[in-house]
This record gives C-alpha cells, sequence and structure tokens, in this order.
C-alpha cells in the first residue's frame, strides 16, 4: 500500500512509472533518504522493482536500510552529472558484480550514448550484503 505513495511528492506518477517498466533507478540530489531513517522508506522502492539510487549523497541510516533490502546506493563522482540524466532514460550497468568490489561503476545512458563514472561507498559486510541481493537473501544463503 505505501508503495503507491513512493515519491509522490516529487513525481506524482512514479509508482505507476515503475510498475509499469518493472522497476528502475531513483536519480537524486543531495542527502538521499534524510528523515527516512524507517524500513518503510526503503521497502516501497523494493516493492516497485527499484534496483539502485544515484544520489550526490546519502542520508546514513537510510543508505543502511536500502543495502539490507539489496537496493544499491551510488554516488555521482561528479556531482554534475546529475544534469546528464532525465527522467525516462534507458540506464544500464556493466558488470555490476565486479564494480561493486572496486567501488568504481559505470553507468551507461543508452538513450544519449553517455558514460557517467559512479562510485559506491560500503564496508566489507555491506558489500556482502549487496553481493547476496540484500539481508535476508544473505541469511538464506547462509542457512543452506
Amino acid at each position: 500500500y505505501l508503495a503507491d505513495y513512493c515519491l509522490t511528492p516529487s513525481d506524482a506518477e512514479f509508482p505507476a512509472k515503475a510498475k509499469a517498466n518493472g522497476g528502475g533507478i531513483i536519480v537524486a540530489g543531495d542527502n538521499y533518504g534524510q528523515g527516512s531513517s524507517r524500513e518503510h522508506a526503503a521497502l516501497a522502492p523494493l516493492y516497485l522493482g527499484v534496483k539502485a539510487v544515484i544520489a550526490k549523497s546519502f542520508a546514513r541510516i537510510h543508505k543502511q536500510n536500502l543495502i539490507n533490502n539489496g537496493i544499491i546506493p551510488l554516488v555521482f563522482a561528479n556531482a554534475d552529472d546529475i544534469n546528464k540524466l532525465h527522467t525516462g532514460d534507458a540506464l544500464s550497468f556493466q558488470n555490476l558484480p565486479e564494480s561493486i568490489k572496486t567501488r568504481a561503476v559505470t553507468l551507461h545512458n543508452d538513450t544519449t550514448g553517455e558514460t557517467i563514472p559512479l562510485h559506491i561507498e560500503l564496508g566489507d559486510r555491506q558489500e556482502r550484503l549487496l553481493l547476496a541481493g540484500g539481508l535476508l537473501e544473505s541469511i538464506k544463503k547462509q542457512n543452506k
């Protein structure tokens, strides 16, 4: 139910677009997730199929909640690169698991042909959680 209102103050159509496209990537500004320390703020995008958030920076607790839910928190290497992305652009990553391990991720804007460098700030435990698909997936894999 909460997912139907996810990010609607910024984009009233976001939930419908995410559902229609099978998820997507959120592009955000500074301190993404500020004031959203409850898990629901990460669960709603997860329910909509969001796979990653690319932001200028993240609120600490929200970033951890994204990781726990298997949503990849990426940061622009150059904050001005946010202006190279537009709603509806087709975006892709190459070899994402290896990129997470090296902390250097490259975003391809398939619509414009541009390549945008990103980085990911993780500890070793956070890396393991993301590569497993989140906390619950990590626990499932440990118990097999």
